[in-house]
């Protein structure tokens, strides 16, 4: 039996995006909490060379919608990596999410055999499309929410494997 690429990517990236949504609220409580400005949180980092949290889920967001535009072949929406708080954080994941709950399983049929590839400066890298979602895209993503969880977390934020994996519902 196969495992769609529908089902390997579109709800995956929805429901991590749904984690990070709740990591939010847990990092505006404990702001709140703690009297720490959200604005300290929002620019946190693990370390200097690293990209602060609200960097972290800009990724999270891009990654998700370009991974279904490469497969798809149809263009992604655009979002400016422009937001300066958590409200605007909520929204860039909301529509993200509601980007995603458009895709149809439909959407990705023969999608494991395109090709695409993907340019980082003077780097190029070209997959079928099953090992550019389960080598590049899934490690990717799960990359920057297993890091936003982190920062959140040496921030002293109340977040655990639990808060990570997020309901089973």
């Amino acid at each position: 039996m196969s495992v769609s690429m529908f089902k390997l990517s579109a709800p995956v990236f929805i429901r991590g995006l749904n984690v990070l949504a709740g990591l939010l609220d847990k990092a505006e409580s404990y702001a709140v909490e703690k009297k720490i400005p959200l604005e300290d949180l929002f620019n946190a980092r693990l370390a200097p060379d690293m990209l602060p949290l609200s960097a972290q889920i800009q990724r999270v967001s891009d990654t998700s919608k370009n991974t279904i535009g490469r497969l798809t072949g149809v263009a992604a929406p655009s979002f400016p990596d422009n937001e300066t708080n958590f409200g605007e954080l909520r929204e860039r994941i909301a529509k993200t999410i509601a980007y995603l709950e458009t895709v149809k399983p439909s959407d990705l049929e023969g999608s494991d055999v395109r090709e695409i590839t993907v340019t980082f400066g003077k780097l190029s890298f070209t997959f079928a499309g099953d090992d550019y979602v389960l080598k590049f895209a899934l490690p990717n993503f799960f990359f920057h929410v297993t890091t936003a969880h982190d920062i959140l977390r040496n921030q002293g934020v109340a977040v655990g494997k639990i808060d990570f994996l997020g309901p089973y519902s």
